[in-house]
């Protein structure tokens, strides 16, 4: 296991392997907004937290059809349906890897680019909790809509049809966590629910996903 999440390490940080673009556009959408919303601070304040939500959601989803992908492409995935380890293992790490080289570097990134976003104070720390506890879902529950598109030719925009729905939870109660303490109310409710949605995520979709891959190699 620890050698197959070393090697999607390694492919996601080697050129081309998408490391950067998600934060790319990430910074993008950050810097887009105060051009078409204004550039005034009490405005952007309002939205910045649920901005900096939808950003890293979409960021997210820019990566999620290399889960499989590659391993796909290059027989990889047939040997590793057929090796002694788990499948459902095996979707765990790949999830866990995109997390790593995804997830993780988007909300290092949040509370820097919410300076240009004019984010209040209070709000960095809620902002960077809301985001370490909701990206590990979007990571499992993208890995899962990859097992399930990974067959499929130019399965990209069916894996994000599939995705953004099962997103919008997360996205609700991350965005309303990141938006309470920004202003000054108690965000435990909210960081409750995702932190709910996110452990229900690491114990049911590897074993879908994995059920998926077994039937799309079938």
């Amino acid at each position: 296991m620890l050698a197959l999440l070393l090697r999607d390490l390694r492919l996601a940080t080697r050129a081309g392997g998408g490391f950067g673009l998600s934060l790319a556009f990430f910074l993008i959408v950050t810097v887009l907004v105060p051009f078409g919303v204004g550039p005034q601070s009490e405005r952007l304040a309002a939205i910045a937290p649920g901005i900096l939500w939808v950003g890293a959601l979409l960021a997210c989803l820019l990566s999620l059809d290399r889960i499989f992908a590659l391993d796909r492409e290059d027989g990889s995935l047939d040997l590793l349906a057929t090796a002694p380890v788990p499948l459902e293992g095996v979707v765990a790490v790949k999830a866990v890897a995109h997390w790593l080289t995804t997830g993780l570097p988007l909300t290092l990134a949040a509370p820097v680019l919410g300076i240009l976003l004019s984010l209040p104070a209070g709000g960095y720390v809620w902002l960077a909790l809301s985001l370490a506890l909701g990206t590990p879902a979007l990571s499992f529950i993208g890995a899962f809509g990859a097992a399930v598109t990974v067959g499929l030719k130019r399965g990209g925009l069916l894996l994000s049809l599939l995705v953004l729905p099962l997103y919008i939870p997360t996205l609700i109660f991350g965005a309303e966590a990141a938006r309470r303490g920004t202003e000054g109310l108690s965000p435990a409710t909210p960081l409750l629910m995702l932190a709910g949605i996110t452990l229900g995520a690491l114990a049911l979709l590897p074993f879908a996903g994995a059920a998926a891959i077994r039937a799309g190699l079938r």
